[in-house]
């Protein structure tokens, strides 16, 4: 997994950016930078728009499109990068630290105890137990977070557990998996709470980035 996860340094017209030498390396979350008018003082770096000075006048990191210092952005792509980067610094270093979850493949009744967490070059989740599965995070097809605590009263819920499906590379098959926080001492809930959080806001990402 990380014989092609080489990077190299470019500089765009918007400025330098970390890009991974080749682009089938990419992380999927990533965005590409849009196409702009070529007024580099004063378009935003995201959405390739022009402003005038006052409404593209902040510098927000956007590692999103890979850039190593913060980019000229518009208020309102702005706001958005500042939500991303809680992403980037807080819930990533999250997904790959790993947690525990008892995971069933497919209709099994069997449950297995695995770690899992997202690689350092955040192109797979990687499962490991007794067996040892590496799924690529581009293949996935949907995530479903599971949760309990509902009330009619909007009382607090927390995530459980979640339902991943998935395509098996070379095939049109689509693979269930799900995972379960444990009971147990093994198994630490909040850790694990925190991780389908995580998660989730991944899944967001990555809707993204493939819609765009």
């Amino acid at each position: 997994m990380s014989g092609g996860d080489a990077k190299k340094l470019v500089r765009s017209p918007s400025g330098l950016r970390m890009v991974p030498e080749h682009r089938a390396a990419r992380s999927p979350f990533g965005l590409d930078e849009p196409p702009w008018v070529p007024d580099k003082e004063h378009h935003c770096r995201r959405c390739g728009k022009c402003f005038c000075d006052k409404c593209c006048s902040k510098k927000v990191p956007l590692p999103r499109m890979c850039f190593v210092d913060p980019v000229r952005q518009c208020a309102e792509c702005a706001l958005v990068s500042q939500k991303e980067t809680e992403f980037y610094d807080k819930q990533l270093k999250v997904l790959m630290n790993g947690a525990t979850f008892f995971v069933t493949l497919g209709t099994s009744d069997k449950s297995e105890l695995m770690v899992c967490r997202l690689s350092n070059n955040q192109r797979y989740l990687v499962l490991d137990g007794d067996s040892h599965y590496e799924i690529e995070i581009i293949q996935i097809s949907t995530v479903q977070i599971l949760t309990e605590g509902f009330t009619p009263g909007g009382g607090n819920t927390r995530a459980v557990g979640m339902i991943l499906q998935y395509k098996v590379p070379g095939s049109e098959e689509v693979t269930q998996m799900k995972f379960t926080a444990g009971e147990d001492f093994s198994c630490n809930k909040k850790l694990s709470a925190a991780w389908l959080a995580a998660m989730h806001k991944a899944t967001k990402l990555l809707y993204e980035s493939r819609d765009q």
